[in-house]
């Protein structure tokens, strides 16, 4: 098995329940376990600025399935949950990016990991922190930094409210996750 954690967000329709659906796909999917998710954030759109917020989380998973076949899963959650690509970093039903793929390096042409823009992005710093928990230890493959550093480096940012936990615990006994915070 290998550890993967994912970014989810989604600023139209309802974003809350897009990403909660898209956990939900993502954990049915055989070859894939959702360990633990973050809380959802809140935040202002970033370089396309004329857009409702986004709602963001990270999510840890477990999985036997290789980089490039996690991605095609990610890419049909999206399509099930009606994403369309028109303006390049714009409104959307749900956007699911791999930001780190165990401790891999990997650079293809439709996947680079770990994700190119994450160390810029409290809405993904900060839950994948969350998520980690033992920040100063998460060493960044690639990098001679941890998640920590980049934690620090962000600061107290403006833009980003931490909302809620993914799911409430009557949420969670329904979907029969044990142990789980997702």
């Amino acid at each position: 098995m290998v550890r993967a954690y994912v970014g989810l967000g989604a600023n139209i329709g309802d974003p809350v329940r897009q990403l909660k659906q898209a956990i939900r796909l993502i954990q049915d999917t055989p070859d894939i376990q959702v360990r633990t998710c973050s809380s959802i954030y809140r935040s202002d759109p970033v370089d396309y600025l004329n857009q409702p917020d986004f709602y963001n989380m990270v999510a840890e998973l477990e999985t036997t399935l290789s980089a490039e076949a996690l991605l095609r899963r990610c890419q049909e959650v999206e399509q099930e949950l009606k994403r369309v690509r028109v303006i390049r970093y714009g409104p959307r039903t749900i956007d699911i990016d791999i930001l780190l793929y165990d401790q891999l390096l990997i650079q293809k042409e439709n996947l680079e990991v770990p994700h190119p823009k994450m160390k810029d992005r409290s809405f993904v710093v900060l839950p994948l922190a969350e998520v980690v928990g033992d920040t100063e230890r998460f060493l960044i493959p690639g990098t001679s930094e941890s998640l920590g550093d980049w934690v620090k480096q962000i600061g107290n940012p403006r833009g980003i409210l931490k909302l809620e936990p993914m799911l409430t615990k009557r949420e969670e006994e329904k979907t029969n996750v044990e142990n789980r915070k997702c």
